[in-house]
């Protein structure tokens, strides 16, 4: 039987339909869904961040975690929001300098001071200046850095170090890569690769000298059992970056990028607290169970760092970037 509706009706209809798509926020204006990938598991405390993050954002989209890199295998990301087959990203910075080799900068020991240095950097016409060349050369929005721990030498030898010239013949492990090694070099020791998983082998049956960590990851691995000190280098403010695809960023509206961003600042800023007294709360342990925890001359550390990456990757660094962050 033919439908008695006139189709004129039928054609207003279906263009109120369409208008109310276009109107929903979940349709038109920002994904229904927001895939995200990270190395860290679920049990990390920069998941409660994030997953604080997405309870608040939960009327503008669905946020979908893999952690663990379930998803996407470590250093892929880029590629994958790159392409649109990922929303949103915990995004090391080194990645990021594979492409965008201004953004090694950001990646050089002694750069910043502490966890405030860095969140101030970020916040800065300088650091805005990086987000902004991210945008425009790769389609990502960077939202905010995430620390998780500074970078200590924790040593074996029960030998004094005031400056860099004290390492010297220290055979420290590092990460296997160019990055890593230079990293090492650039503090004063021999570096030597080993994996993560062998390193308290190592350290036990003096294969290497030492290990760099940050102090919350060395207790937890149980380095402090096969070591005599900790020496309060900072010479890596650790961070990753919370990163969303510009396509996905450019479909929410204004005042929903407005509560994203202040979601993500109260989230994260709320999880460093707590990671911050963590680390404090290893410092103590590990003075208590009589091991060495000092700070050395840092600024000695920094100028022979500072030098070594400038003569290294320099020419790369927008003009002045260093400075004014030194500066700030």
């Amino acid at each position: 039987m033919r439908s008695t509706i006139p189709r004129r009706a039928l054609l207003r209809a279906g263009a109120s339909t369409m208008a109310l798509a276009a109107a929903s926020p979940l349709w038109a204006q920002s994904p229904a869904k927001m895939r995200f990938s990270c190395a860290f598991t679920e049990q990390d405390l920069r998941a409660d961040a994030y997953k604080a993050f997405a309870a608040a954002m939960k009327e503008d989209f669905e946020f979908q975690p893999f952690w663990g890199n379930t998803l996407f295998k470590q250093g892929t990301e880029l590629v994958a929001l790159q392409r649109g087959n990922l929303e949103m990203a915990n995004l090391a910075p080194q990645d990021i300098s594979k492409q965008v080799p201004a953004w090694s900068l950001l990646t050089s020991a002694y750069l910043f001071r502490d966890v405030a240095h860095l969140k101030k950097t970020f916040k800065s016409d300088v650091g805005r200046e990086f987000v902004k060349m991210a945008r425009e050369q790769l389609q990502i929005e960077v939202i905010t850095p995430v620390y998780f721990g500074s970078r200590h030498v924790n040593l074996k030898p029960d030998r004094q170090i005031k400056t860099p010239a004290d390492l010297a013949g220290i055979k420290l492990r590092m990460p296997p890569g160019e990055f890593w090694q230079f990293l090492g070099e650039s503090i004063g020791v021999n570096p030597t690769p080993v994996a993560f998983a062998e390193v308290y082998t190592a350290l036990q049956t003096g294969a290497i000298d030492g290990q760099d960590n940050p102090l919350v990851l060395s207790k937890l691995m149980k380095f402090d059992e096969v070591t005599t000190q900790f020496v309060l280098t900072g010479h890596v403010v650790g961070y990753d970056v919370m990163t969303v695809s510009s396509k996905a960023w450019n479909m929410l509206k204004p005042e929903q990028q407005a509560r994203f961003r202040a979601a993500a600042e109260k989230a994260i800023d709320d999880y460093t607290a707590k990671f911050e007294g963590q680390e404090r709360d290893v410092v103590t342990a590990l003075k208590a169970e009589g091991k060495k925890v000092y700070t050395p001359d840092v600024n000695a550390f920094r100028a022979y760092a500072q030098k070594r990456y400038v003569d290294k990757y320099g020419r790369d660094w927008p003009s002045g970037a260093i400075e004014r962050i030194n500066a700030l």
